[in-house]
């Protein structure tokens, strides 16, 4: 699934293919937001793992999973 993460004074964003849930990534958003964990820790579909402060947070958006399009037409 596409997860975007907006962070403050930083024009672009972060963009990463996660194998987690929708779940699993909202409560981790969640806790970093509330304050109980410094950090957001991701980890994308490569085994990267993804660090962000969170007081640096400006928003997450958490996407559909990703499917892959085949073929020229357009649709």
């Amino acid at each position: 699934m596409e997860v975007k993460i907006g962070v403050l004074h930083t024009p672009r964003e972060i963009v990463l293919e996660s194998g987690q849930s929708a779940e699993d990534v909202e409560r981790a958003v969640e806790q970093a937001l509330a304050g109980k964990e410094r950090l957001l820790s991701l980890s994308d579909d490569k085994g990267r793992r993804i660090l962000v402060p969170s007081d640096r947070i400006a928003y997450v958006e958490i996407g559909e999973p990703a499917t892959r399009r085949v073929g020229f037409g357009a649709l």
